[in-house]
């Protein structure tokens, strides 16, 4: 029977030096959503999407995905992991084509319909016409647009999203943003999404959660979450006061 959640952190801590930069008791992504966290920089949101790609162990606890465990004896198999893939703030793309950018990992998997599955990535993303282009000539709504598609060409189960707008105009920012609601209903597909754009989280969460300072403050669904917190804390954030 399938779990309704992708996600459950029990007692997850992550350190470093002796530094503690992260400390979540309990939280559930649930499958399907689009889960969106917010808070300032240096918060601890990057290296909580770091442990949910099983990029690093946590320091304590443990994160549990596909019925196994990422924790500090180990991380899920490998083809456990490959269903989750993430595109960073300042994603790194390969000195090639766009076309060769997107089919790269399914090559590196081995998988078959390689060409078939590129085609479609790429008219999905708006692509087409810049296969045969050089991604270095790419301009920056276009390039994080091919991260985008090198990642939803594999087979995701969830999609995790490091301020992928930060340094995009609008127009792009609108884009990369119907991208995510399109990926989100047409796939079912779970997205976490971290960014420190409270207009953007609103704009896109089926639920949200801020952290300070290493912290969960709250967790609750985009309606309570912006329009009537909780916490006074996030009241603030969320109203532009500075709480950090």
């Amino acid at each position: 029977m399938e779990q309704p959640h992708v996600f459950q952190l029990e007692n997850l801590a992550k350190s470093y030096g002796g530094r503690e930069v992260l400390r979540i008791p309990d939280l559930t992504i649930r499958r399907g959503e689009v889960f969106c966290v917010v808070g300032p920089s240096g918060s601890g949101k990057s290296t909580l999407l770091r442990l949910l790609n099983f990029l690093e162990p946590p320091t304590n606890g443990r994160v549990l995905f596909g019925g196994y465990s990422s924790n500090g004896r180990g991380f899920p198999p490998l083809e456990v992991q490959r269903r989750v893939a993430m595109v960073f703030q300042r994603p790194v793309l390969l000195n090639t084509t766009v076309r060769a950018n997107v089919a790269y990992g399914l090559r590196l998997r081995g998988e078959r319909n390689v060409h078939d599955k590129v085609r479609r990535a790429l008219d999905d993303l708006g692509l087409t016409l810049l296969a045969d282009q050089p991604a270095r000539l790419l301009s920056g709504g276009e390039y994080q647009r091919v991260a985008f598609a090198r990642a939803l060409v594999l087979d995701l189960e969830v999609l995790l999203l490091d301020e992928p707008t930060a340094h995009l105009d609008p127009s792009n920012v609108a884009l990369i943003e119907e991208m995510i609601r399109r990926t989100n209903r047409k796939h079912g597909m779970t997205v976490v999404l971290v960014t420190h754009n409270v207009f953007q989280a609103k704009r896109l969460a089926h639920r949200a959660a801020l952290l300070l300072d290493g912290q969960l403050v709250e967790v609750s669904d985009s309606h309570t979450f912006f329009d009537s917190p909780r916490d006074p804390r996030t009241a603030g954030f969320v109203s532009g006061q500075m709480v950090y």
